[in-house]
């Protein structure tokens, strides 16, 4: 049976989830396929285009349902349920954000990129300052992404602690920032405000409260630029940009970045 690009975009999903882009090698995946390498460059040019079009899968699959706003639905709302939809199409996928990273959109992935940029558009935004502001919270997401799966390869230092001899004993385990009642106890004396902090926080190894507050802190600061009813910046880092709930489900609003330099970013990883 004849192998299309379709399929071979699949088997390179499959091994991308099983191995991570160490493992993805053409020889494998024509393998996998049950064909010869030489075979696969009828289809894909070179490994970079392969990458580019499975990232354009994955995107698809996350961003289906938020190439615009729901009837009704605040542009901010949109963004911040953008960013939160291809977060999660990331982590479904191992080394999701890593290949995304640096990644071009490919031709088919233009007219979702078009329709992302109308709906700024219509809200207000000039399309320089529409098309940075995608790349400015795909960057984020990619960004804390990225930092999410490099931690998921670090063992758990609870399971860590508890296989210690005296893990029973607070102090008597690690100091490190970990969230555990033994780092934090470790972490008292020397330095009390790390202490505080951690304790008044999720888990360390927890990224959805990070992810939330960092999201929350730029979608307040796009907000307070583009919505007159919105919130109001008093300085660089505008009102209530402390606290993951001041921009609740989603209050992003692209304004944040102007139109200068925009042309220097490039359509990058904005995704259809």
């Amino acid at each position: 049976m004849a192998v299309t690009r379709d399929d071979i975009v699949a088997a390179g999903l499959a091994l991308l989830d099983e191995g991570g882009l160490e493992g993805l090698t053409l020889r494998r995946l024509a393998g996998r396929l049950g064909i010869r390498a030489p075979t696969l460059y009828w289809h894909v040019r070179d490994k970079r285009e392969l990458l580019d079009l499975m990232v354009s899968v994955i995107m698809d699959e996350a961003l289906a349902d938020w190439r615009e706003p729901h009837p009704g639905q605040p542009w901010w709302d949109w963004l911040a349920g953008r960013a939160r939809a291809l977060r999660a199409g990331l982590l479904a996928h191992r080394d999701g954000a890593l290949m995304l990273a640096g990644n071009r959109p490919s031709q088919p992935a233009l007219p979702g990129i078009e329709r992302q940029l109308a709906a700024l558009a219509e809200a207000g935004f000039k399309p320089p300052e529409a098309l940075l502001t995608l790349l400015a919270l795909n960057a984020y997401v990619i960004g804390e992404a990225l930092d999410t799966q490099g931690e998921s390869g670090r063992s758990d230092p609870v399971a860590d602690q508890a296989a210690e001899p005296g893990a029973g004993a607070p102090g008597a385990g690690g100091t490190g920032v970990d969230g555990t009642q033994a780092g934090r106890a470790g972490l008292g004396v020397d330095f009390p405000l790390i202490s505080e902090a951690v304790g008044a926080l999720e888990a360390f190894g927890s990224s959805d409260q990070r992810f939330e507050h960092g999201l929350a802190l730029m979608i307040t600061g796009l907000r307070a630029q583009h919505d007159p009813a919105g919130p109001r910046a008093t300085g660089p880092a505008g009102p209530g940009a402390a606290g993951p709930g001041a921009a609740g489900p989603g209050a992003a609003g692209p304004g944040a970045a102007g139109p200068a330099g925009s042309g220097a970013a490039g359509p990058g990883a904005v995704g259809g």
